[in-house]
């Protein structure tokens, strides 16, 4: 076995070959690796489905019981499969990649079976990785530490995107844990820096695609193409189709959600990406972007309204986010080394003021960072730290701070709940006490609760709350209770005015109401509210009906109606058979044809024209009536109507009863037809038929035809006779010339030409004959 305190890169062991003989190999050879295969792994069902679940579970069970197994063995074995197993890279990939991150739906298991499976799954996933990520196990099982980060970084056994992941997975109750492990796998290969200094330009790309697909560009984006003569027909968020409004929010949720995570448990990273703009870049990209995303979730028109809060929750976590990415970013670059009383104070002081005014144009980012981390509280500090700093400056910060509260309508909170020096370290601080099973199993359910129910929405998350209801029916951000509560307020100082009218300013005021009394004591309304009845009353709320009342059936009001009648009659209401009916009876009962036939018998008597004598003419028409002038050209002679080239259109067929309702035995009704059918077959031959018999017409078309072959001495082909006389009885001259005639022609119906094409070959010499 291996030698005691010899790096495992440097061992050799000695095993059987294949043919029985003894070879020495190195600790670290293919030939070691153990043959299993581990499967991929699929995230858990949405669909609580019995044949999805019972899947997921036996194929959840596959991948724990291979990497539980893998966990068990030695070290050197353990890292010969890691490092030429590809199937095992293949399934861990695979659960970084498919795996529910915190706001998925997935991330709340269907039933407690699979949530138990997927938290078995997600704790050895992060063991396999702990235990790649460490390069000393013990005393006797270790690496050289250039080695290491040899193997690690050119067998792609960790990258930044993988590492990305893993913080955004593990990170909930991981925090330590995942810290060492990143630390440890920058610190035995700094490539991997280089490689992070590369990944930020793709970061900010992403904002860039965002950007794009929403028709809008920020300031300092890297693209410097010429803006097309057509591109104002991109399309925005509020005319692009749902479904890509859907994947920009869950794009946008996802990578903010990752990158905050990653700087959270890895601050040294923090330098990387301020080197490269990253944080003016994000402070821009917020101020552009999160207004026009905010209103298409707003005011669009969604079908599924829990859609609708789902984007607006994943709107407001990203907005969150991107605040406390922007603070982790000041913290670790500038607040902290000032803290720490480092070297060049003055310097970061400097930075930190210089960022603090690139903020002041970006009004909303700015109004929603000092609501999270009060600018304030930040430069007290820096007063604190440095007492020589420049007063004029930090007040000019200050007065810019109070300008855009002023400027976007919103109200200052008074008090807040946490302490900037403290940064953001909520995350990732308690799971690494209880080990990493305890803290993978907490982590698992999947890093789902960022934010615990007891836990109030604070900052951005707090002003992109869910939209809710006011007692008004309008949209508003405050509740019922609040709402009556502000026009309580403004009443009790303004008792002359209406409650519609309040209402009114309060929406366009954003619910502030001391800016709603400032403004109307002063008379600075908007001039919307200006055109408004101040004595205007509440709109009354409509109240919806009930769903019976505004059912539409075709059933309405019958007898059947239980829903407005009282009582319904019981005995027409029967299932299968009715008792004492038997169907004969049933069928033999003609009442429906009594009732109709006096209905026919209306129509029995038709008169086609009424003669009148000429003192009748004159009673039947009035003295008054117009009788002169009246053109009758066309009244007395019937144009057309008596020609001999069709029957006369004055003539009308005597009017018929059906013969169901015919009284009378069924031998007088079969005489009456037999009388009526007889006169149409005399007069056939002289009816000018619709369409004759096609029999007659191919009898006619065949004399036709004869009698143009017989005009132009056309001789009928004669039929061939290939069959001929049975064998041995010999063949006439006919039948053999018929044969050779079929043989030679008979590609041109079938075997696609294959005999001339075969001789053809044969002439040519490409075939031996």
């Amino acid at each position: 076995m291996a030698c005691v305190r010899v790096p495992l890169d440097e061992q050799q062991v000695t095993e059987a070959g294949p043919l029985g003989k003894e070879r020495t190999l190195p600790a670290l050879h293919p030939d070691r690796t153990e043959q299993r295969c581990f499967v991929p792994y699929k995230p858990p069902p949405e669909d609580s489905t019995p044949a999805e679940v019972e899947e997921f579970l036996e194929h959840a069970k596959f991948i724990t019981e291979d990497l539980e197994w893998l966990l068990a063995l030695p070290h050197d074995k353990f890292w010969c499969q890691v490092v030429f197993d590809e199937s095992l890279q293949r399934c861990l990939d695979s659960y970084l990649h498919h795996a529910p991150r915190g706001l998925d739906l997935a991330a709340v298991p269907s039933s407690p079976a699979v949530a138990d499976m997927q938290r078995s799954v997600h704790r050895a996933v992060f063991l396999t990785f702990l235990r790649m990520a460490t390069h000393k196990e013990s005393k006797e099982n270790f690496f050289t530490p250039a080695v290491f980060g040899e193997i690690i970084y050119e067998n792609f056994l960790f990258d930044i995107p993988k590492i990305l992941d893993l913080c955004v997975l593990f990170g909930k109750g991981n925090g330590q844990l995942l810290h060492k492990m990143i630390e440890n796998i920058f610190t035995q290969q700094p490539s991997y820096y280089s490689d992070l200094d590369e990944t930020v330009p793709t970061v900010l790309h992403v904002f860039d695609t965002i950007l794009e697909k929403c028709g809008l560009q920020c300031e300092g984006a890297t693209a410097m193409e010429p803006m097309r003569l057509n591109a104002h027909k991109q399309p925005t968020a509020m005319t692009m189709s749902q479904q890509e409004l859907v994947d920009i929010l869950l794009y946008l949720c996802d990578s903010t959600t990752t990158i905050h995570a990653f700087l959270d448990i890895f601050p040294a990273a923090c330098s990387s990406f301020q080197s490269r703009g990253f944080l003016s870049r994000l402070t821009s990209f917020y101020e552009t972007m999160v207004p026009d995303l905010e209103k298409a979730v707003r005011k669009r028109n969604f079908d599924d309204k829990s859609l609708q809060e789902d984007l607006w929750k994943r709107l407001s976590h990203s907005c969150r986010k991107m605040v406390e990415t922007s603070h982790l970013l000041l913290h670790h670059t500038c607040l902290q080394p000032i803290l720490e009383r480092r070297e060049n104070m003055q310097t970061f002081a400097e930075e930190l003021l210089q960022y603090f005014t690139s903020f002041l144009p970006e009004k909303r980012f700015l109004c929603d960072y000092d609501e999270q981390f009060p600018i304030a509280e930040d430069i007290s500090l820096l007063q604190q730290a440095l007492p020589v700093i420049d007063e004029t400056r930090t007040s000019y910060l200050l007065q810019g701070v109070e300008s855009a509260w002023d400027g976007a309508g919103r109200r200052r909170p008074e008090s807040r709940t946490q302490d900037p020096t403290l940064g953001i370290h909520s995350a990732g601080q308690g799971g690494a006490a209880g080990g990493a099973a305890g803290g993978a199993a907490g982590g698992a359910a999947g890093g789902a609760a960022e934010q615990s129910p007891g836990e109030s929405l604070r900052g951005a998350e707090a002003m992109l709350d869910v939209p809710r209801k006011g007692s008004n029916g309008a949209a508003c951000s405050v509740s019922g209770a609040e709402l009556e509560s502000l026009l309580s307020c403004i009443r009790d100082l303004l008792p002359d005015l209406g409650e519609g009218f309040l209402l009114a300013c309060l929406h366009e005021y954003n619910y502030n109401s001391e800016l709603v009394i400032n403004n109307i004591l002063e008379d600075r309304l908007a001039p919307s509210l200006d055109q408004l009845d101040r004595a205007m009353p509440r709109p009354v709320k409509e109240e919806l009906p009930t769903v019976l009342n505004s059912r539409s059936n075709v059933f309405d009001d019958d007898e059947f109606d239980v829903f407005r009648r009282d009582q319904v009659d019981m005995s027409r209401i029967w299932k299968g058979r009715r008792q004492g009916e038997d169907a004969r009876e049933m069928l033999n009962d003609k009442q429906h044809v009594e009732q109709q036939r006096a209905r026919y018998q209306a129509y029995q008597t038709v008169v086609d024209e009424v003669d009148l004598e000429p003192g009748e003419a004159a009673a039947a028409y009035g003295p008054d009536d117009y009788e002169d002038e009246y053109d009758d050209t066309y009244d007395m002679n019937q144009v057309g109507a008596n020609d001999l080239d069709g029957d006369s259109l004055l003539s009308r067929r005597p009017f018929t009863v059906p013969q169901v309702l015919r009284k009378g035995n069924r031998a007088e009704v079969e005489e009456e037809g037999d009388e009526e059918e007889e006169e149409p077959l005399q007069s056939n031959a002289n009816r000018d038929q619709f369409v004759q018999d096609p029999a007659v017409l191919r009898e006619r078309a065949e004399a036709r035809r004869a009698a143009m072959q017989q005009r132009k001495g056309f001789r009928p082909e004669r039929q061939s006779n290939v069959t001929g006389r049975p064998k041995g009885q010999g063949q006439t001259l006919e039948t053999f010339l018929d044969r050779r005639k079929k043989e030679a022609n008979k590609s041109r119906v079938a075997n696609h030409n294959r005999r001339s094409m075969a001789d053809s070959k044969r002439n040519k010499g490409m075939i031996p004959s």
